[in-house]
């Protein structure tokens, strides 16, 4: 039996078909999950629905995750049609473009903090709305998305980078608040994939290029494959792990100079 039959999924983070979110999305589709997608503005919308569109009996919904009262709509929505959430994705990132071009000491103080609200703190206002329905459930998974720059410097990578290693410590002070009620908290951070996001970071494919040279497996990864590190997560599997941030990028991570 497929692993996530009769779970009810929230995935937050889609924009394309190359987003990891989306990947995630299909993966836990095959595995009979229930899902609701949402988008972030008008601009994301038809990408989202269209695509919704293929993985049958989805929901789209709107959800800013700066907007409080969009995030209450949804899981009140959410409640309303399935009564409970067994998990969620977090895969919500953005920072201005100037203040990832622009040298770290030169980040704006309305960068910092747009970068911050919504690559980080959403997790913690999504967490907050969620735990209710999991809870309802008898507990649930809680999964985010974060990236080696949290814990290294990568070029052009920045505020960025910086609003990633708030991500990381904020998944486990979520799972420390979160355990008692049975639900679990981790991040996947992957290997760089030509996403929309890394369209913004100037020199990307470069970065590319230095995992293929040095990782491990010689090679960058596919979003097929943190989808596939996602399940095991989410699902039944990963029942015992929490406050974990899985690398799933070929190894890049353990190697020195």
């Amino acid at each position: 039996m497929a692993v996530l039959t009769n779970k009810v999924g929230l995935i937050v983070g889609v924009a394309n078909k190359r987003s990891i979110s989306w990947a995630i999305a299909q993966a836990a589709a095959a595995e009979g999950a229930t899902l609701v997608l949402t988008y972030a503005g008008e601009r994301l919308e038809e990408n989202v629905r269209e695509l919704a569109a293929t993985l049958p009996g989805t929901t789209v919904l709107p959800c800013d995750v700066t907007d409080d009262a969009q995030i209450d709509a949804l899981f009140a929505s959410i409640e309303k049609e399935h009564g409970g959430l067994d998990f969620m994705l977090h895969g919500a990132a953005f920072a201005l473009r100037e203040d990832l071009a622009a040298p770290f000491v030169q980040t704006s103080r309305e960068g910092f903090r747009i970068a911050l609200e919504v690559s980080a703190y959403s997790l913690v206002a999504l967490s907050r709305r969620a735990a209710p329905l999991m809870a309802a459930r008898g507990g649930g998974s809680i999964l985010t998305l974060s990236y080696l720059g949290a814990d290294r410097v990568f070029t052009n990578y920045n505020v960025m980078g910086v609003a990633k290693a708030a991500l990381e410590s904020s998944v486990r002070y979520l799972a420390s608040d979160l355990g008692p009620q049975g639900i679990r908290v981790n991040a996947i951070s992957a290997g760089p994939i030509k996403t929309l996001a890394a369209a913004g970071i100037s020199g990307f494919s470069q970065i590319l290029q230095t995992y293929r040279d040095r990782a491990p497996l010689r090679r960058t990864v596919e979003t097929s494959e943190v989808a596939d590190a996602a399940i095991f997560l989410l699902g039944p599997a990963g029942r015992a792990v929490t406050a974990e941030v899985l690398m799933v990028d070929g190894g890049f991570h353990a190697m020195g100079v």
